[in-house]
């Protein structure tokens, strides 16, 4: 198994023939998706999907209704590509993978509230949580949560309750595009002594760079 964190909310599982990345968004390299053998998307804003991505690759692309209803409106090319998940739903895409959740996390109370739903994979015993944009928790004990740290829609005392409630043995950060280094480095400070203090693991690689 090989994990490697891309750019902003990407992040690229490989196990034996399958390359799943999840969430290739335009803060993220073109790299991320080749070789891909699937793409799971969470949801349809441009940090998580960017149709240049998907056009880069000839990987089947997993996704809910709302955002395969965007590729057939914005993307028509890449729709006959798609297969649209539900939430509660189990699908194997060369690891298995269960649909996790159903909304975004509030941005404003004004502005529409999207659809969004995570992926919680199996691989090779390995349990591997990706939220998208929300806070819901898979419910079940995980291995590995990749843990959003900064967002319009989050601040550090909610993060540090989620990777706590979801409880994962470790956490990598992804959605920290938006941040400057310095706000980082208070977000990395918080998670590691509220984490650490329950025994759990946290970290934050460069983009590009391989979990070990």
């Amino acid at each position: 198994m090989r994990i490697t964190k891309f750019g902003h909310a990407c992040v690229r599982i490989e196990s034996g023939d399958a390359v799943v990345v999840l969430d290739p968004g335009g803060f993220t390299d073109r790299q991320a998706v080749q070789g891909a053998t699937a793409v799971l998307l969470t949801h349809e804003h441009a940090d998580h999907y960017d149709p240049d991505h998907l056009r880069a690759t000839d990987a089947p692309v997993f996704t809910i209704e709302a955002v395969a209803a965007k590729i057939r409106a914005d993307a028509p090319d890449l729709a006959e590509r798609v297969t649209v998940v539900t939430p509660g739903a189990s699908v194997d895409v060369g690891v298995p993978v269960r649909v996790v959740g159903e909304k975004h996390a509030i941005i404003h109370p004004e502005l529409p509230h999207f659809d969004n739903s995570g992926y919680l994979l199996d691989v090779e015993g390995t349990s591997v949580f990706h939220p998208g944009d929300s806070l819901t928790t898979p419910g079940e004990p995980i291995d590995l949560l990749l843990l959003p740290v900064s967002a319009p829609w989050l601040k550090v005392s909610e993060c540090v309750d989620f990777a706590r409630d979801v409880g994962a043995t470790r956490s990598l950060a992804i959605h920290d595009a938006v941040y400057s280094n310095a706000g980082l480095a208070i977000a990395d400070g918080h998670l590691q002594r509220f984490l650490g203090e329950r025994g759990l693991g946290y970290t934050r690689l460069a983009p590009g760079t391989d979990l070990g």
